[in-house]
C-alpha cells in the first residue's frame, strides 16, 4: 500500500510537472528567441483560466479549452506587436521591469472584471472518477492531462525540428547573427513564437482551471515556478525545460508524501543543487542576443 501510494504521489509529480511545463517552455522559447524576460507570461496563464471557466458556462468544457488558449494566443499578437517588439534590443532588465508592471495590471483587470474571489471550474463529466490498478488509484482527468500535455509537447517538438519554420528559429536562438546575414527576418518567427507561447499557457490555465484554484493572483503564483523550471532546464533548450519540469513536479510530489510542509522548499533546493553542479542548467547552451 505504501509503494502504490508513494507510484500515485510521483504519478501526480508528473501531472504537476506536465502543468510546469506548459508555461515555461513558452516563457523559455521567447526568452532564448527575443532577449526578452516576460514577467507577464503568468497573465495569459490566469486569462486563459478566466476564459475556459466562462466559456464553459455557454459552450461546455471541451470547446472552452480550445477556444481559450486560441483567443489568448490571438491576444499575444497585440503583446507582441506594441510591448515586446520595443525591447528586443534592448537592455533586458527595461523588458522585465514594462512586463511586470503589465502583469500587475492584468491581475487588477481581472478583478474588476471577475472579481477577488476564486471560482471554480467544472470537471467534465466524462473524466470524473477513477482509474484502479490493484493498489493503484489515479484520476481519470489526470490521465487525460498526461496525454494532452504529451500530444501539445510532440506537437512543438515536431514544428521545431522537423519544419523550415523550427530551422530558423533554433538558428535564432544560437546564431542571430547568421540569420540576418542570410537576409532572414526573425521579426514574424517571433510574433509566432509569441503566440505559440503563450497560447500554450492559456492552455495550461484552461486545462488545469478544475484542479486549481482559478484566482486573480494565479499568474504570479505560477511565475516563479516557471522561472525555476526555466533556470534548471538551461536556456536554449528544448529537451532542458522538458525534463526539468518533469524533475521539478516530482520532486515536488515526492516531498509533499513525506514532508507536506517543505514541498514548495523543495524546488528551490533543487535549483540550488543543480546550478551548484551546473550553472548553465541541465541542457543549457550559449545563448546570443537577438537583433
Amino acid at each position: 500500500m505504501q509503494f502504490g501510494f508513494l507510484l500515485e504521489q510521483v504519478v501526480n509529480g508528473l501531472v504537476l510537472g506536465g502543468y510546469y511545463l506548459l508555461i515555461a517552455l513558452g516563457l523559455s522559447l521567447i526568452f532564448s528567441v527575443g532577449g526578452v524576460v516576460n514577467l507577464a507570461h503568468g497573465a495569459f496563464y490566469a486569462l486563459g483560466a478566466y476564459a475556459s471557466v466562462e466559456l464553459t458556462k455557454y459552450l461546455g468544457f471541451g470547446p472552452a479549452v480550445v477556444i481559450s488558449p486560441l483567443a489568448v494566443a490571438l491576444l499575444g499578437i497585440l503583446f507582441e506587436r506594441f510591448i515586446l517588439r520595443r525591447f528586443y534590443t534592448a537592455d533586458p532588465i527595461l523588458s522585465l521591469l514594462v512586463t511586470f508592471g503589465l502583469a500587475m495590471v492584468a491581475e487588477q483587470a481581472i478583478r474588476i472584471i471577475w472579481g477577488a474571489a476564486p471560482l471554480s471550474a467544472s470537471m467534465p463529466p466524462a473524466f470524473r472518477g477513477s482509474i484502479i490498478l490493484g493498489d493503484f488509484l489515479f484520476s481519470r482527468y489526470r490521465v487525460m492531462l498526461l496525454a494532452v500535455v504529451a500530444v501539445v509537447l510532440l506537437g512543438v517538438w515536431l514544428l521545431l525540428h522537423k519544419t523550415s519554420f523550427g530551422r530558423v528559429v533554433r538558428a535564432g536562438i544560437q546564431r542571430p547573427d547568421m540569420v540576418a546575414a542570410l537576409g532572414i527576418r526573425l521579426q514574424p518567427y517571433m510574433t509566432a513564437i509569441v503566440m505559440l507561447g503563450v497560447g500554450m499557457a492559456a492552455m495550461g490555465g484552461a486545462f488545469f482551471a478544475p484542479i486549481t484554484i482559478v484566482h486573480p493572483a494565479m499568474g504570479a503564483e505560477i511565475i516563479t515556478v516557471a522561472f525555476v523550471v526555466v533556470v534548471i532546464g538551461g536556456l536554449g533548450s528544448f529537451w532542458g525545460v522538458v525534463i526539468a519540469a518533469l524533475l521539478v513536479g516530482v520532486v515536488r510530489g515526492i516531498t509533499i508524501h513525506f514532508l507536506p510542509a517543505a514541498g514548495e522548499a523543495s524546488i528551490y533546493v533543487l535549483m540550488f543543487l543543480v546550478l551548484l553542479v551546473r550553472p548553465r542548467g541541465l541542457l543549457g547552451e550559449r545563448i546570443e542576443k537577438f537583433e
